[in-house]
């Protein structure tokens, strides 16, 4: 029996079965006819990100037949839901691929947003155009989008207009269409309660900049699902645009100060000055929290203007939870809860993949062209295949990286300040690994439990980087543990890079081969 643990409340909904597998969801049925419910199909574009990933399993809660459609199917194999929805390989910046997949009737969820590239503006331009056009070739039934609040005025920032003109082109597609637009989302995992939480946790004292004192409608991530949900069998009929949010309108220097309360730290000291800009706010944020610079910047873009519900009146379509709508006090007690009961669903970095995971390695045998540099080591040990694989499938996070801590800390330091993720990323879960998770500055690109863990680099990097750590059975009674790291030089500056921190791989690779080793044979 496997369940789902969907981080948009305590559980306050029924346990729902489907066959052997049993989902734990935490949001009450929409009232709509069942039978219905069950005829109708709803495909999620974006169920890899983190609202996608809590989406599904309410969908499949309601009673609903879901398609997810990826560009890397492979990250949803080891979700509890896999087996329970239809996984289809497509993207949306390929007009054919979506085409493939719609049908008459279909309800759309659109969640795909594109922060992590400098072009997102055009690249959002043209999938939303891509899935609106087919949903109207296939006489879709409604097209269900997320986006954010739009300030009053004009002056507002790249990432705002982008997400403003992505809703627009529903609404503009024939497609009946409901745009709900949040604020800030507070649920574990999520960048904007992250960014908030390590702000707070981590600076007793803080100098800020002035639009701390805006006026913000935060919502908790179960109501934003509520909503999201209860869309999809709305009786309002054409195209509507709704702003949600919760029932309470703070500032963030406000939610910075309850926080620090609930979650039982002193009171925190808070200068506002008027000389922080929002692109400097960012790069404080970067090197503070474990939120990217490219992510922090469109985050900070928004808080700079107010962002509270003017929009629609949402409630005359689409009715607020049973139980009302959670304060903000709740919501962070419910997301710190998840977080330190190990049990968050999903996080803002599930979504982040530049690369294909089916792209062959340099290495392999199809590859042909170019210099690959390389790194093996192994090493016999008596420890147990299983007790290795438990400590390898740990690595990273809380539990380090077994060598030199001193180096991989300036490195991830330095990764920080030319604008990468960093170690701070850690890790969802302190002893389980899922494909396509974040683990620090390495994204989990193949997992075959017991045996291999594959891991892409998303540091800034002059090319392109993997770590490999397998275990092998020797002849005998002893395991073998094998570590490669590959790399694949960009340039003149892809080379020299490895030139210069080859002497440091005695110290860094062979002292983790010799710690990874011996924690295994020490493990009882």
């Amino acid at each position: 029996m496997r369940t789902i643990s969907v981080d948009s409340s305590v559980t306050r909904g029924p346990r729902q079965s489907w066959g052997r597998c049993t989902v734990t969801v935490q949001s009450a049925p929409v009232d709509c006819c069942d039978r219905y419910a069950k005829r109708m199909r709803c495909v999620v574009f974006g169920g890899t990100g983190y609202i996608g990933g809590r989406l599904v399993p309410e969908l499949l809660h309601n009673g609903y037949n879901v398609c997810v459609v990826a560009r890397h199917p492979e990250k949803l194999r080891e979700t509890p839901w896999a087996s329970l929805v239809e996984v289809v390989q497509g993207d949306v910046t390929d007009a054919d691929s979506i085409r493939t997949v719609l049908a008459p009737g279909d309800v759309i969820y659109y969640l795909v947003h594109s922060l992590n590239r400098s072009d997102f503006v055009s690249l959002d331009r043209e999938a939303a155009r891509n899935v609106a056009r087919a949903a109207e070739e296939a006489n879709a039934k409604r097209i269900i989008y997320l986006g954010g609040i739009m300030p009053e005025g004009n002056d507002f920032s790249a990432h705002l207009a982008s997400r403003n003109e992505v809703g627009r082109t529903f609404v503009d597609s024939g497609v009946p269409t409901t745009v709900l637009q949040a604020a800030v989302i507070i649920g574990s995992g999520s960048a904007s309660f992250e960014m908030l939480r390590y702000l707070t946790e981590r600076l007793p004292a803080m100098i800020t900049p002035r639009w701390v004192h805006n006026r913000i409608q935060p919502i908790a991530v179960r109501d934003v699902l509520h909503y999201l949900v209860a869309s999809a069998v709305s009786p309002a009929r054409g195209s509507h645009v709704f702003d949600i949010g919760g029932p309470e309108v703070l500032s963030y220097l406000d939610m910075m100060r309850r926080y620090a309360r609930i979650a039982g730290l002193r009171r925190r000291i808070i200068v506002p000055v008027p000389l922080l800009s929002p692109w400097l706010s960012a790069q404080w944020v970067n090197l503070v929290t474990p939120v990217p610079r490219s992510i922090a910047v469109p985050l900070i873009e928004s808080l700079v203007h107010e962002l509270v519900c003017r929009q629609g009146e949402v409630s005359a379509h689409i009715p607020p939870p049973e139980a009302g709508l959670t304060s903000y006090e709740d919501a962070v007690r419910l997301a710190l809860d998840k977080i330190r009961a190990l049990d968050v669903a999903s996080r803002w970095s599930d979504a982040a993949w530049p690369q294909a995971p089916s792209d062959p390695l340099p290495t392999d045998p199809q590859w042909s062209g170019g210099s690959i540099y390389e790194d093996v080591r192994q090493r016999q040990t008596t420890a147990d295949p299983q007790v290795l694989w438990e400590v390898i499938e740990s690595i990273g996070g809380e539990s380090g990286w077994y060598s030199f801590p001193l180096a991989w800390s300036v490195r991830g330091w330095a990764d920080r300040v030319v604008g990468g993720v960093g170690l701070r990323r850690g890790r969802r879960h302190p002893h389980r690994l899922t494909v396509g998770e974040a683990l620090d500055w390495w994204r989990v690109e193949s997992l075959e439990r017991g045996r291999l863990l594959r891991l892409r680099a998303e540091m800034k990097l002059p090319g392109r980087a993997w770590l490999e750590l397998s275990v092998e059975t020797a002849e005998g009674a002893d395991t073998v543990y094998r570590q490669r790291a590959i790399f694949e030089p960009r340039g003149f500056g892809g080379h020299f890079y490895w030139k210069a921190v080859s002497p440091f791989h005695g110290i860094v690779f062979g002292g983790m081969l010799r710690n990874i080793t011996s924690a295994a044979e020490e493990s009882p």
